[in-house]
């Protein structure tokens, strides 16, 4: 990466840094157990707060899952779902079945992270898109993702649970949602691809293919065909 111009660019290295971060992110599903000390999570956790958000609503809740009693239900409800979504997938469900598709109980950290109730009244940015309080929500979460990968932690966002029974089973008040359940905690090692991209179930599509100039369709030169 050549030196940086810009007079407000971070340092050569520092900008490399931000890019391994990204390029080496991954949706992790194996932990090795272990602990992150209360510090270090109020960091990462500071750094999702620091998302950016639509009218700055700042619509992202979090809830620190510590109970084990509560982790087994949690595991629970991820493993009937995991089922039914195996069961709509028609022809792929056995090889959905051999997915591993959480870390509940082996993590050190489980985060729910959830939308509170009265979201409505945020209208700043959101008259004629009500869902980017999901956006924003979801900005918090990669920030955390980044910032655990930086620091050396892995992280999965599980999304294979039914709403409704998660939020009855952490006591939210009417009108919230919950959106993930993040397992946080040190890995033995990080996938060098993601996981289903290494286990055939999809492959990551190409820049040039995501990216148009003027109208729907139109390739952007600036991107270069895959080689």
């Amino acid at each position: 990466m050549k030196d940086s111009v810009g007079a407000h660019a971070f340092s050569t290295p520092e900008i490399a840094a931000v890019y391994r971060a990204i390029d080496e992110r991954r949706d992790m599903r194996h932990f090795s157990g272990g602990e992150v000390p209360d510090e270090q999570l109020q960091r990462l956790l500071r750094a999702a707060h620091h998302a950016p958000s639509v009218g700055l609503m700042q619509p992202w809740r979090f809830i620190r899952v510590r109970s084990r009693p509560l982790r087994i239900s949690l595991h629970a409800l991820v493993e009937r779902e995991r089922v039914l979504t195996a069961q709509a997938l028609g022809e792929r469900e056995d090889e959905f079945m051999k997915l591993k598709v959480q870390g509940i109980l082996d993590v050190a950290e489980v985060l729910v992270v959830a939308m509170p109730p009265d979201r409505e009244k945020h209208i700043f940015g959101r008259r004629t898109l009500p869902e980017m309080d999901l956006a924003s929500t979801a900005c918090a979460i990669q920030n955390l993702w980044l910032a655990a990968r930086a620091e050396g932690l892995g992280m999965g966002w599980v999304s294979i649970f039914c709403p409704q029974q998660l939020a009855q089973l952490l006591n939210m008040p009417d009108g919230s949602r919950p959106i993930a359940i993040l397992c946080l905690g040190p890995v033995a090692a990080f996938y060098d691809q993601p996981m289903l991209q290494a286990e055939k179930w999809a492959h990551r599509a190409a820049l040039a293919d995501m990216v148009f100039e003027d109208t729907w369709g139109q390739r952007a030169i600036l991107v270069a065909p895959p080689a």
